[in-house]
C-alpha cells in the first residue's frame, strides 16, 4: 500500500485541517499501542462504547505518527498533525477498505454463518495456496473492524481473496458486502450465537444472506428454511448427507479416527478420506470440497489434498516455558498479516526485557521474497525483537536483513542443535508455516507439566472490563483486584493486560502479590489492600501504597516514611462502616484526622471502605447505610484536612446494584472473571477460564464392582469409567464427587464417581463415545463454577482460586 493522503481525503469525504498532504500512507492502525506506527500510518481513531481513541492521539503524535482520521481534533493538537475530520470514524474506515478493495480485481471468497467460517477459510487456504497468492483474513477477523483491516492487507500480488464475515445484529452485513465483493459465496452452519441481536432466526438468515448480494455462486447445506429466503438469481451450489436432490450427494462412514465419504456429483462417484469423524468437521470439510468442484479441480488433487487437512489452532497462547520463559504459540501460521497481529500480542503479552522470534519460511504473502523479507526486518526492528531464529531455505538466505540472526534449514536442524542454544528469561513468540511443524519447537521449549491446564481467554477479560466500565459515569475511575494470583487465574498475564486497557489502580491482598508484579515490570499504581507491618518497608521500595486501617499501622508507616525522609508518600485510609473486618471506627477518625494534620510524609491518596452485602438486595436498607455513613465519615476526613482524595467503596455487585455509590472509583473482583450473582449479568459477561484435563484410561466394570477409595460406588449394572489426572491436590472439592458433580466429554455430561483423590478423579462414560486421551472440561461455561459452589454450598471465589498452583495456565487470544 502506498496511497497519498491527498486522495484519501475525498474518499473519507473528509474535512482536512492539518500541515500537509503530500504524504504516503502505507500503514493503517487503529490500535495505538502497536509499535508499528510510524510517520507513514493513518491513524483511525475508533470511538466505542467504552473508549475512544482521541484521548491517544497526544502520546502518537510525540511518537511520531502524524496523520490522524477523527470526529474532532482534541485541544492544543491542531496544529501538531494532519486531521481528517468525519463523521463516525468507524464508517470512516470501512469506506476506505471498500475504496481499496475497488483497486483490485480477483476472485474473492466470503465466508458467513454462525460456526466454522475460520475454520472453512484457513482450510480453503490449504487447499487453494499451491496454485494461487491467497490473502486471507488473519485469525477470525471478521468483525466491522476486523473486516476492513483484513481487506487493507490486499497487495499488488495477490489474486485470490478469502475473507470471514460475522455479524451480531441486524444491518452489519451490509456494510461488510460493500468491503468483501465476493465472488463466491460460503454459508457455514446456522446456530445459536448471537441469536440475541436478532428478532428470530428468520431474521438473522437475511441478514446473513445479504453477503452474497452480488456473488456468481452460493455454496450451502441444502436446507428449504434458508433456500426461501435466497434470491432467484443467485445461484447455487448445494450439498447435503440426506437430501438426494441437491447437486453434492454425501454418504459418510466413520472409523476411529477418520472418515469415508463417499460422493456423487453429476453422475460421477467418487471417495474422500478425512482425518476426522465429528460432525463439525465432516461439515466444514464438504463446503471446502465443493469450492474445490466448482473451481473445475480434478478429483486426484481434490482427494489428495483434502486427505492432509488438519485440525485450526484459532488462539495465540501464552505457555509457561523452560528457564524462566513466556512463550507465545502461533506455531500453525506464518503470513504478514498475521505477523503484525502477534508482534502487538507479544509486546501486550512480554513478561521479560529480551524478545526473542522463531520464525519460518512465509509463505503466500503475494510479494517477492526481497521485497518480503525487507518488511519483515522493518516489523522486527519497530518491535524491538532482540533475536530472530530464522527456519527455512528462504528466510535463512535473508538472514542478514536481521539484527542478531541465526538460521537453520529445517526445523529438524534447529532441535539437532538445541542444546547449543540459551534460552532463559526471555519471551519468545514461536510462528511457523504448518509444514515446519513448530509444535515440536514449542514442546521443547515447554515447561513441563502434568496434562491439566487453566485456559484463560483474555478477550473475555477484555470484554467483562468493558461491559462493567460501560455502567460508569465517564470521569469514574476503576481499580481491579488481582489478589489471590488473579482470582486463580494469573496475576501478571492479566495485570499486562490491564495495563493496557488503561485501568487506574490494581489491587492485591499482600505485598509479595504487588512486588512479584512489579518485578515482572508492570508500572500501574497497586494498592495493597492487608498489608503486615513487617511488609511496610518492601512496600515503599516497590513503590506499592498500603491500605491503612489502624492508628497503630497509621503510626509505625509514618515512623518508616520520617526515617527515609519521605514525603507525600501515598496511603490508603480505610474507614470501617459495618464489614467489621479491618479500618477506622467513627470514634477513631478525630484522632486518625489530628495525626494526619501534623505530618507531610505521607499523603492520604484515597479514602474507602467495604460493602459487606451489595450482592444481596435483601440487606439493602443495610447497604444503604454502609454508603452514607461513608459519605458522611469520608466528606468529614477531606474537609477536616483539606484534601480532595479519590473516595470509592463499591464492589462488583455495587457496579451494577448501587450505581449512586460510585464516588470517584470503583473496584472490580470477581465480576472481571465472569462471574455474577445475578442471573442477567452472567448471560452479559463471557467465560474467562476453563479447567481442562484428558482421558488417562477407560475400563469396563462389571455388577458387584466398586469404584475409588472405601468403594464409595458399588457397580449394579456393567459400567465404563475414565479416569481423570485431576484431583483435590488441584483443587477440585471431594464435596463434588461420588454422583454430586460432573464433566463434560464430547459435550456430554459425564457424573463423577466414588471419592475424588488426590490426583486424580473417576466418571461415567457409559453413554458416552469416548477413547484415552480425549479432552475433559472441568468447568467453564458448563458446568460454570457458579454451578459447582451451589451444589456443594460454597461461592464462586473458593472455587477458582483453590485451583492449585502446579496446574499449567494457559492464557490466550482468540
Amino acid at each position: 500500500m502506498a496511497i497519498s493522503l491527498h486522495n484519501i481525503i475525498p474518499v473519507l469525504n473528509a474535512d482536512f485541517q492539518g500541515i500537509e498532504t503530500d504524504i504516503h500512507i502505507n500503514n493503517i492502525s487503529i490500535d495505538s499501542r502497536s509499535l508499528q506506527n510510524n510517520e507513514n500510518t493513518l491513524f483511525f481513531a475508533i470511538v466505542g462504547p467504552n473508549n475512544d481513541a482521541h484521548i491517544y492521539i497526544g502520546d502518537l503524535i510525540s511518537k511520531g505518527v502524524k496523520n490522524f482520521v477523527v470526529t474532532y481534533i482534541p485541544q492544543r493538537l491542531k496544529d501538531k498533525a494532519n486531521f481528517l475530520i468525519v463523521e463516525n470514524t468507524l464508517f470512516a474506515l470501512q469506506k476506505f477498505a471498500s475504496y481499496y478493495r475497488n483497486l483490485f480485481h480477483f476472485p474473492v471468497i466470503g465466508i458467513t454463518g454462525s460456526n466454522g467460517k475460520t475454520i472453512v477459510k484457513e482450510w480453503l487456504n490449504f487447499l487453494l495456496s499451491p496454485d494461487y497468492n491467497i490473502i486471507r483474513s488473519p485469525k477470525s477477523y471478521n468483525s466491522q473492524v476486523g473486516v476492513p483491516l483484513s481487506v487493507i492487507g490486499i497487495n499488488e500480488h495477490h489474486n485470490f481473496g478469502i475473507f470471514e464475515a460475522g455479524i451480531s445484529t441486524k444491518g452489519e452485513m451490509e456494510n461488510l458486502q460493500k468491503i468483501i465483493q465476493p465472488s463466491i459465496g460460503i454459508l457455514t452452519n446456522i446456530g445459536t450465537a448471537h441469536d440475541e441481536g436478532f428478532a428470530d432466526i428468520s431474521e438473522k438468515i437475511k441478514e446473513k444472506l445479504k453477503l452474497f448480494t452480488n456473488v456468481e455462486v452460493l455454496i450451502l447445506n441444502k436446507n428449504k428454511t434458508i433456500e426461501a429466503f435466497i434470491k432467484s438469481e443467485i445461484k447455487t451450489f448445494t450439498w447435503s448427507t440426506n437430501d438426494k436432490s441437491a447437486d453434492v450427494f454425501f454418504q459418510k462412514k466413520t472409523f476411529d479416527d477418520y472418515s469415508i465419504l463417499n460422493i456423487t456429483n453429476e453422475e460421477k462417484c467418487f471417495k474422500i478420506q478425512i482425518p476426522f469423524t465429528d460432525e463439525a468437521s465432516l461439515e466444514n470439510s464438504m463446503h471446502c470440497i465443493l469450492t474445490m468442484l466448482y473451481l473445475k479441480y480434478d478429483l486426484d488433487t481434490i482427494e489428495h489434498r483434502v486427505s492432509q487437512l488438519f485440525p485450526v489452532e484459532m488462539r495465540l497462547k501464552v505457555k509457561k516455558g523452560i528457564n524462566n520463559c513466556t512463550l507465545i504459540d502461533d506455531s500453525y501460521s506464518a503470513d504478514f498479516q498475521s505477523l503484525k497481529i502477534a508482534l502487538d500480542f507479544l509486546e501486550n503479552q512480554k513478561q521479560h526485557l529480551k524478545k526473542t522470534l522463531i520464525l519460518s519460511d512465509i509463505y503466500q504473502s503475494g510479494l517477492e521474497d526481497e521485497n518480503l523479507y525487507a518488511r519483515v526486518s522493518q516489523l522486527i526492528i519497530s518491535n524491538k525483537i532482540n533475536r530472530v531464529i530464522c527456519i527455512g531455505d528462504i528466510i535463512s538466505k535473508y538472514k542478514n536483513k536481521f539484527l542478531n540472526a541465526i538460521s537453520y534449514v529445517s526445523t529438524n536442524d534447529f532441535i539437532d542443535d538445541f542444546e547449543n542454544l540459551d534460552f532463559a528469561n526471555e519471551t519468545i513468540l514461536i510462528k511457523g508455516s504448518r509444514h515446519f511443524e513448530f509444535e515440536k519447537i514449542v514442546t521443547l521449549l515447554e515447561e513441563k507439566t502434568h496434562e491439566t491446564v487453566l485456559e484463560i481467554n483474555l478477550n473475555a477479560i477484555s470484554h467483562n472490563l468493558n461491559y462493567y466500565k460501560s455502567k460508569l459515569n465517564p470521569e469514574t475511575k476503576i481499580m481491579v483486584m488481582v489478589k489471590a494470583f488473579g482470582y486463580g487465574s494469573g496475576g501478571f498475564e492479566i495485570a499486562k493486560l490491564l495495563a493496557h486497557h488503561k485501568v487506574d489502580y490494581l489491587g492485591v491482598a499482600f505485598a509479595d502479590e504487588g512486588i512479584e508484579l512489579r518485578q515482572a515490570g508492570i508500572e500501574l499504581p497497586i494498592m495493597v489492600l492487608n498489608p503486615e507491618m513487617t511488609s511496610f518497608p518492601s512496600i515503599i521500595q516497590y513503590n506499592l501504597e498500603p491500605e491503612i486501617y489502624s492508628i497503630r499501622g497509621l503510626k509505625a508507616f509514618i515512623k518508616i516514611t520520617e526515617q527515609k525522609e519521605l514525603t507525600n508518600y501515598p496511603i490508603h485510609i480505610k474507614i470501617n462502616t459495618g464489614m467489621n473486618r479491618l479500618g477506622f471506627d467513627d470514634e477513631i477518625i478525630p484522632e486518625l484526622i489530628s495525626i494526619l494534620q501534623k505530618n507531610d510524609s505521607i499523603q492520604v491518596k484515597s479514602i474507602l471502605s467495604h460493602l459487606a452485602a451489595s450482592d444481596d438486595l435483601t440487606h439493602d436498607i443495610f447497604t444503604k447505610k454502609q454508603i452514607s455513613d461513608f459519605d458522611i465519615i469520608s466528606s468529614k476526613i477531606t474537609r477536616e484536612l483539606k484534601i480532595y482524595p479519590i473516595r470509592h467503596i463499591s464492589n462488583t455487585s455495587a457496579i451494577s446494584n448501587y450505581p449512586q455509590a460510585q464516588f470517584d472509583m470503583v473496584r472490580l473482583g470477581i465480576g472481571l472473571y465472569g462471574v455474577s450473582n445475578d442471573i442477567n449479568e452472567t448471560e452479559e459477561l463471557e467465560n474467562v477460564g476453563t479447567l481442562k484435563s484428558i482421558i488417562s484410561q477407560i475400563r469396563t466394570l462389571d455388577i458387584g464392582e466398586s469404584v475409588g477409595y472405601s468403594r464409595r460406588f458399588m457397580v449394579e449394572k456393567p459400567t465404563k469409567t475414565a479416569t481423570i489426572p485431576i484431583g483435590y491436590a488441584d483443587g477440585i472439592s471431594r464435596s463434588w464427587g461420588n454422583g454430586v458433580g460432573y464433566v463434560l466429554i464430547n459435550e456430554q455430561k459425564a457424573p463423577i464417581i466414588g471419592s475424588i483423590c488426590m490426583d486424580m478423579l473417576m466418571v461415567d462414560v457409559t453413554e458416552i463415545n469416548c477413547f484415552e486421551g480425549n479432552e475433559v472440561v472441568i468447568f467453564g461455561k458448563n458446568p460454570s463454577v457458579t454451578t459447582i459452589a451451589k451444589a456443594i454450598n460454597t461461592i464462586p471465589y473458593e472455587i477458582l482460586t483453590s485451583i492449585s498452583g502446579r496446574v499449567k495456565r494457559v492464557f490466550y487470544r482468540e
